[in-house]
């Protein structure tokens, strides 16, 4: 039984290290189990997706059927276009993190860049920090544009 524990932590320790669970939230869980001849606590780990992927056609559709999404361009290159609403919180200036603590929870958040590594890492920021509702725009800003849907400048 210890063998199988130790196999099935080294097993975590191992996809965590590999970047396996880059996007989940991890939850470790002990069960005691009990048989006729002896007790043993086995661990668990479960995991919850921090944010979930949309296409540009359902980001669109989030928006138009929720009114109060919380759209955030993660990027620099805001003024150059954005999704209309949205708020600018650059991830790599630290505008994001300042932010954090002043968004709502409770709120549906879209969060997208100008590339995948950043607005990966924004939905992730987000989620890390107990946020429920985080989604994040396949394609980003391009995937908006190549949908045909209206962007600000």
């Amino acid at each position: 039984m210890k063998a199988r524990i130790f196999l099935t932590a080294l097993a975590a320790v191992s996809l965590i290290a590999s970047g396996a669970f880059a996007t989940e939230k991890l939850e470790t869980v002990k069960k005691t189990e009990t048989s006729s001849s002896s007790t043993s606590t086995v661990t668990e780990i479960k995991t919850a997706a921090l944010y979930q992927d949309l296409s540009a056609q359902d980001a669109k559709a989030l928006i138009d059927n929720h009114k109060d999404v919380v759209i955030i361009d993660v990027s620099t290159r805001y003024a150059n276009g954005h999704l209309p609403g949205a708020v600018n919180h650059p991830i790599s200036d630290g505008s994001l993190d300042k932010a954090i603590p002043g968004l709502n929870k409770d709120k549906i958040y879209l969060v997208y860049c100008h590339g995948d590594r950043p607005s990966i890492a924004a939905a992730n920021k987000l989620g890390e920090a107990g946020f429920k509702h985080v989604y994040r725009v396949i394609g980003n800003y391009q995937g908006w544009v190549d949908a045909g849907y209206a962007v600000e400048k």
